[in-house]
C-alpha cells in the first residue's frame, strides 16, 4: 500500500497559537506511521512558515523553535506545484493537509482559501464555512435562518460602537436584559469574553472584546450548563456521543479551559437519554446550515427548563490530551487512530476543491 503524505501544519498567527502545538502534538502522536509520511510545517506567532523535522515533543511550548531541522517553506498557491517550495528549491508533493490552526488565520477560512487555490485535499471545513462559523454574528444570524434555537442577541462594529456608544448599551440592555455576555466576532477558546452585570461592566466587557476584534457579539445570559458534541463527515454527517462541561469559574473562559484542572468533562453528559438524541440532532442540522464537511464540535446549551440552544461551532476543534472531540467519538468506539484515518479519508473523497 502506498503512503499518503501528508502534511500537519500547526502554530500559527493567532492568540490560540500554544494550543495548536499541543493539538498537533495530539495528532502526531496518534497517527498510523505505516499509512503515512508526515510533512510537518509549522508557523511562527509572527507568520514564518518551517518545516520541522525533529522530536515531536518539542512542539509544546514553542521549543521546536530552536530545532536545528527548520528549514523555510510555504505551501504554494500555484495548483500544479500541489505541495511545499521550500527556500532549498525543493518541492514536496502533498496528498492532503491536516490544518491543526485554531483560531484567526487558521480556522477563519483563511488557511483554507489557500489550500483551495492550491487544489490540495484538506481535513475540513472549506473556506466559506470556516467563515461562517468563525464570525459568531453571522453563525447566529444563519441559525436564525433555519430556526435554530440560541440565545438572544446582538452584534456591534467598533466604529458604529464608537460612534455612540451609550446608544448602542441602551438598545443591547433593552433587548437582551443583564447579565449580558460579551464576545469578540472572531476569537476562539474563550478569548476576549467576559460577562457583565451591570452597564459598567458591559462598557468595559466591549472594550476588552474589541481588543480581539472589530467586532463584537452580546447575547443575553442563559442559566443552564453547556454541552458539546462531536460530529463527522461531509454529506451525510454523524453525530458522537455528548459531553457536558462543569466549569472551574463561573463560565467556560480559556484559563478554565486549558489551564485550570477543576473543570470537569462528562462523558455522556449527564442529561436524560432522549436530550442527548435532541443534541445530536440540532448538532447535525447545525453543521448542514453553516455547511460544514468534514468535522466540527457543536456546543450548546441545555437550560435549567429544559431547551437546547445553539452557543457556537468549532470548525478546527482541540486535539489535546483533554479535548473533547477525540474523546466523544472514542465514547461511541472510535480510537483516536481511527479517527484521523477517517478525517483524511474525507478530506481525499472530497479532493482539492475547485
Amino acid at each position: 500500500m502506498n503512503k499518503i503524505t501528508l502534511a500537519i501544519i500547526f502554530g500559527g498567527v493567532s492568540s490560540e497559537h500554544d494550543i495548536s502545538c499541543i493539538s498537533a502534538k495530539g495528532i502526531i502522536s496518534n497517527i498510523d506511521y505505516n499509512k503515512y509520511n508526515l510533512v510537518l510545517i509549522g508557523i511562527t506567532k509572527q507568520g514564518k512558515w518551517y518545516i520541522f523535522n525533529d522530536n515531536v515533543d518539542l512542539l509544546p511550548n514553542d521549543m521546536w523553535l530552536n530545532s536545528p531541522s527548520l528549514v523555510p517553506a510555504f505551501i504554494s498557491p500555484d495548483a500544479s506545484v500541489h505541495g511545499v517550495v521550500t527556500a532549498k528549491g525543493e518541492i514536496i508533493r502533498l496528498d492532503a493537509v491536516f490544518p491543526v490552526l485554531h483560531g484567526k488565520n487558521g480556522e477563519d477560512g483563511t488557511i483554507q482559501g489557500l489550500l483551495q487555490m492550491a487544489q490540495i485535499p484538506f481535513v475540513g471545513c472549506d473556506c466559506t464555512s470556516s467563515g461562517v462559523c468563525m464570525d459568531k454574528a453571522i453563525t447566529n444570524s444563519v441559525a436564525d435562518a433555519y430556526s435554530i434555537p440560541q440565545a438572544k442577541w446582538c452584534a456591534f462594529t467598533s466604529y458604529d460602537y464608537n460612534k455612540n456608544p451609550e446608544l448602542c448599551l441602551d438598545e443591547a440592555i433593552q433587548k437582551l436584559g443583564l447579565p449580558i455576555f460579551v464576545k469578540p466576532a472572531n476569537a476562539g477558546s474563550s478569548v476576549g469574553i467576559s460577562k457583565a452585570h451591570d452597564r459598567d461592566e458591559l462598557r468595559r466587557a466591549m472594550a476588552i472584546a474589541f481588543k480581539e476584534d472589530k467586532k463584537a457579539v452580546l447575547e443575553e445570559f442563559i442559566s443552564g450548563f453547556e454541552v458539546e458534541c462531536a460530529v463527522l463527515g461531509n454529506e451525510e454527517p454523524i453525530a458522537a456521543e455528548v459531553g457536558q462541561i462543569v466549569s472551574a469559574a463561573e463560565f467556560y473562559d480559556f484559563d478554565s479551559k486549558y489551564n485550570n484542572p477543576s473543570s470537569e468533562l462528562h462523558i455522556p453528559a449527564q442529561i436524560p437519554l432522549e436530550k442527548r438524541s435532541e443534541v445530536r440532532a440540532q448538532a447535525i442540522k447545525a453543521y448542514k446550515a453553516m455547511g460544514c464537511e468534514g468535522l466540527s464540535r457543536v456546543d450548546f446549551f441545555v437550560t435549567d427548563d429544559g431547551r437546547v440552544l445553539l452557543n457556537e461551532i468549532n470548525t478546527i476543534p482541540g486535539q489535546t490530551p483533554i479535548s473533547m472531540y477525540p474523546k466523544l467519538f472514542e465514547a461511541v468506539g472510535v480510537p483516536y487512530k481511527q479517527l484521523i484515518d477517517r478525517l483524511v479519508d474525507l478530506a481525499l473523497k472530497r479532493g482539492g476543491i475547485i
